[in-house]
Formats: structure tokens, sequence, C-alpha cells
């Protein structure tokens, strides 16, 4: 219907110019005289040049987008280069460029320019877009715009050249300190890099989706025909499991910073980590390590968002047998309620081991109710962390006076 509409319009335009044209030749010819011919050669130049404006290929211009790279972190800057080409030499008295964005990422900016090129055959311009948000978003298609100096005749044309970017979330540098390592000499807590142990095996079991090349019991596999793995004492890992609430909230954009700030830590320190997290639908990340699995994690974290048609007491309700009584446990809420506390108490009366990182505004800490429910959790053996944007390491800190 657009399309069309501005069909329309640039008929009527060059109808009402060829109407103008006989208007002012009319004039002349009846009129006579210097002043009414002098109108009409005045005139003619303009027109003639809205004329040929209107014939004027614009299929021809040559439109491309350059983007430095497709993948960035939140607050990141992003430089756009637009360069356009033409092969025909004709003067322009004015050039409109504009390319169409997200309009998330344009926050009170603009990616459109006018110029002026006349006989200029190459034209190129930049624009700067500050403090990318998380995210992935898209650059869909470039117009230009050219017309007359009276309006006569103008000619516009969409270049359609999607490109796709993604913003990783937002994460500080943080040492991880590990929860709860079980030895026989009790709970510690780790600064160095976690290795598996793979000389002490308790047994075997079938495979399972990220079990290493070198854990396969040959023997047993050969005698079964499947592939069996061993079984290794618990001591050998401290696998985490991360829940993040996706319901909506205010404080979501720090709950998502400071699940990708915990998946890098904790994957720096050697450990592997899993994770659960549901949107309109549920997506399940088995526990798995190395930058594979940090990659695959920050892609869902940057396009995740907070419309969860479920609570994170529901999910745990319904995806406690996702977790392994040997993992640890971590959930990311902003909501500290009284229901919630009541299904880790559950998990936890089980033997597993679960941290709850609470995110709060800044230099706000837990309220009186809050600092309540924590003692009652605690009871259970649940840790209640508070987190803050710019203070994540402070929750490991947490960990080391505990």
């Amino acid at each position: 219907m657009n399309h069309l509409k501005k069909i329309l319009i640039s008929l009527w335009k060059l109808l009402l110019l060829f109407m103008l044209i006989g208007a002012a030749f009319s004039y002349a010819m009846f009129q006579g005289g210097f002043v009414s011919w002098f109108l009409f050669y005045s005139f003619l130049p303009f027109a003639v040049y809205g004329l040929v404006l209107a014939v004027y290929p614009l299929r021809d211009w040559d439109v491309t987008r350059k983007l430095a790279k497709h993948e960035y972190n939140a607050k990141e800057t992003l430089t756009v280069e637009i360069q356009v080409k033409r092969k025909i030499f004709m003067p322009i008295f004015y050039l409109l460029v504009e390319d169409s964005v997200s309009p998330v990422l344009l926050n009170n900016l603009t990616s459109k320019k006018l110029f002026f090129p006349g006989f200029k055959r190459t034209i190129r311009f930049k624009y700067v877009l500050d403090e990318l948000p998380r995210g992935e978003h898209a650059f869909y298609h470039t117009t230009i715009k050219i017309g007359d100096p009276f309006g006569f005749m103008e000619k516009e044309w969409e270049i359609q050249n999607l490109e796709k970017i993604i913003v990783f979330p937002e994460y500080e540098e943080v040492i991880y300190n590990t929860f709860s390592n079980h030895y026989e000499q009790g709970t510690v807590a780790s600064k160095n890099i976690i290795q598996r142990d793979t000389t002490m095996a308790a047994g075997i079991r079938e495979y399972r989706p990220g079990d290493r090349f070198s854990w396969i019991n040959w023997k047993a596999s050969a005698k079964r025909n499947d592939i069996m793995i061993k079984e290794f004492e618990q001591r050998q890992t401290e696998d985490v499991f991360i829940l993040l609430d996706c319901k909506e909230h205010d404080a979501f954009e720090t709950m998502v910073s400071f699940t990708a700030t915990l998946i890098r830590s904790i994957l720096k320190k050697g450990v592997q980590v899993g994770f659960l997290s549901t949107e309109k639908e549920k997506t399940v990340f088995p526990i798995r390590g190395g930058e594979v699995q940090q990659r695959l994690l920050f892609h869902h974290l940057a396009k995740l968002k907070n419309n969860s048609p479920v609570s994170l007491v529901q999910l745990l309700e319904s995806e406690f047998f996702v977790f392994q009584q040997n993992t640890a446990i971590m959930l990311i809420t902003a909501d500290f309620s009284k229901e919630l506390i009541k299904a880790v108490s559950l998990l936890a009366a089980r033997k597993y081991n679960l941290n709850i990182f609470l995110a709060k505004d800044s230099n706000k800490g837990l309220s009186n109710e809050e600092l309540f429910l924590q003692s009652e959790v605690f009871r259970s053996r649940v840790r209640v962390i508070p987190i803050e944007k710019g203070r994540f390491q402070n929750a490991f800190l947490e960990v080391k006076t505990r």
C-alpha cells in the first residue's frame, strides 16, 4: 500500500511539473515581452532537471554498510560507516542517506545525514552508537533520497542490506571461590584451579553428553557393547548448576550481568557449569566446561528476556530432577519469599548444596524481612548472598568469611 502511494505521488508530481511548464510557456506566448519570456527561460532549467531526475536510475547506486565486527560486549561503542557510490555522471542537488536500525540502539542519536554532493560519485559518512545494550540487534536497510531544489521531483530507494550484531552481557572480572569442596577433612574454600582427579575410579556408568573421551572404561564398554564411563569420587569435582529467574523485574539486567560474571569466573577456575532458564520455553545446558561452553551460554544470555511464565519456585518444584547431588546449585533472583524458602529447604533436606544470590539496588542491603528469611533458610544450610552491580566480587568475599 505504501509503495503504491509513493508511485501515485511521483506520477502526480510529474504531471504537475508538465502543467507548470505548459503554464509558463502559455503565459510567455500570450503575454509576450521580456519579463514573461525571462520567467519561462529561468524556470525551464529547473523543470528540465526535474524531468531528468524522474528517469534517473537510483538502482545503479551501490550502498554498503561497514561494521568492524558483529559481536560486542555491553557498554562498548560501535562505529558504523555507510558508503554510497554511483556510476552515472550527473549533478545531484541533495542526497539524504538514512540507515534503518533497531530503535533500542539509537538512544536519541540519529543514523541519517544530508549531503549536497554535486558531481561527487562516492559519499561516505559515519555514525557512532555508544554504550550498546545487551541483546541481538539488527540493521535492516539503508534508504537514499534525492530531489531537485524546489521539490518538484523526489526519488527514494530502499536498499535491503540486513545485518545483525549480538551484544553479550556486561561482566566483571572476579576471582571465583568454590562454595563447598567436600574432602575427608571437611569443607574448604579453594583459590586453585580445580582439575578432575581421574586416578580414583569408584564405579562405572553409561555415557552422558559432556563426558570426556579419557573417562571411557574400555574393558567394560567391550563387555556390555555400550560406552561405559568411569565414576569418580565426589572430591574430584565441584560442578555448578545455575538457575536464573526470568520473571519480569527491574533488576533483571543486574541478574544477567552477574550470571555472565559467575559463568566466566567458574569456567576460568577449571570447574564445569550447567545452566537453566525459562522464557516462553525452557532451555537447559548440560554441565560442561571450556571456552565452547562459555560461548554457548553467553550467546544465550545475550538474547535472554524477562518474560518467563513460571516463577523460580515453580521451576525448582518441576525441574529438580535435573540437579545432581554432588553439584553446587546457584539460584539468581531478585525475589526472596517464603515460598522460595520452602522450596529450597525441601531440596536442602535431600542433601542438595544450594546458594541464593539476591539482586539488590546499589547501597541497599537486605531489608529486615529479608534478613529474617535469610536466618530461617540458613538453618537448612542454604546461603543467601546479596549482589550489587559493580560489586560482584563481594559475593565471593562472603564465601571466604563463612
